[in-house]
């Protein structure tokens, strides 16, 4: 594990377009996007974003060195380019394991580094767990492992004591009656087919974890949560996965399939005042997980584009391109 600041922090590499792009049908009504970068004959790296709900953005193409990886990274079911927007339909986590399994075998990779974080992780570490034969390394950030507490403490009782300026924000759309069990008055709202009831939750949902997303608090909301495409996809899809437990069998699936993946190389990167997804899930993993190297940096919330948490993530995909 690693505490301190080194002495230089690594920044992001730089821009890059895609060499590849397009939309990935499915056996459903989906069609997904997804867009490759780097080299082409670089090592295969596959981005899981966040959310879920969330969508890619270029930033998470500058994570990996371009002359020496090939890049993947495509917008899950319903957000994004990704087509029909915000639908859920035929939208859970097998059926997004599915579809990285079918991007994989569309374009020719045996295996690949996998990089997600938030959601993103829960999501790598599904993936790493039911085809570990096709991964490679796993570089995790902010873990996010859908327990119960975790929920309850960003949704209902916890991290409204240290926002509660943003959580004033995040409870006005929901009546005194029903604030008792805030996912499901918003879950209601979200899936109301009228655009005037649904839209205000979806800004708000939305912003709450815009505004908690950095140290920096509200001010560093990204300017993403004030778009109502990307709101309405982001809160929808979020509360549909977190109001079935991401379709997970038990909360405990992941750590109780450790096994499965404990020979890959694995990173791990943890805000340690992260708000929206707290330390105790990342050091549950690392617990059951010790051989996975463990940083926590010191300074940094949430947010994938804080300083400590750039450098530790691109000095990590640096590493996993020397596992060979």
């Amino acid at each position: 594990m690693a505490f301190s600041v080194p002495p230089v922090r690594r920044g992001l590499h730089p821009e890059v377009e895609p060499f590849m792009s397009g939309w990935m049908t499915t056996d459903g009504p989906h069609e997904i996007y997804w867009e490759t970068v780097g080299s082409d004959d670089g090592k295969p790296a596959l981005v899981l974003h966040g959310g879920p709900g969330g969508a890619i953005n270029p930033t998470m193409r500058r994570f990996f060195d371009p002359s020496r990886w090939r890049t993947t990274l495509f917008d899950q079911r319903g957000c994004g380019l990704s087509r029909p927007h915000a639908s859920l339909e035929d939208n859970t986590t097998w059926a997004l394991i599915a579809d990285i399994e079918r991007l994989r075998e569309m374009l020719r990779i045996e295996s690949w580094t996998v990089f997600g974080g938030s959601w993103g992780s829960t999501l790598a570490l599904a993936y790493a767990i039911s085809h570990p034969e096709r991964v490679r390394a796993l570089v995790l950030r902010g873990v996010f492992l859908l327990g119960r507490r975790e929920l309850d403490w960003f949704y209902q009782e916890g991290a409204n004591m240290l926002f509660p300026d943003a959580w004033e924000r995040f409870q006005a759309p929901i009546p005194q009656a029903e604030r008792e069990t805030m996912m499901a008055a918003y879950q209601r709202r979200l899936n109301d087919p009228d655009p005037a009831v649904h839209m205000p939750a979806a800004r708000a949902w939305a912003q709450w974890e815009g505004d908690t997303l950095s140290v920096r608090g509200p001010e560093g909301r990204p300017p993403k949560f004030d778009e109502d495409a990307f709101n309405l996809a982001f809160a929808r899809i979020e509360n549909h996965y977190f109001s079935n437990g991401a379709f997970l069998p038990s909360e405990t699936w992941i750590l109780d399939n450790i096994e499965r993946i404990r020979r890959i190389p694995g990173w791990v990167v943890q805000g340690r005042f992260d708000v929206v997804t707290p330390m105790a899930a990342a050091w549950s993993l690392h617990r059951a997980w010790p051989e996975a190297d463990f940083e926590i940096v010191w300074d940094a919330g949430h947010a994938s584009t804080e300083p400590g948490i750039v450098d530790a993530l691109v000095r990590a995909t640096d590493a996993a391109y020397a596992t060979g």
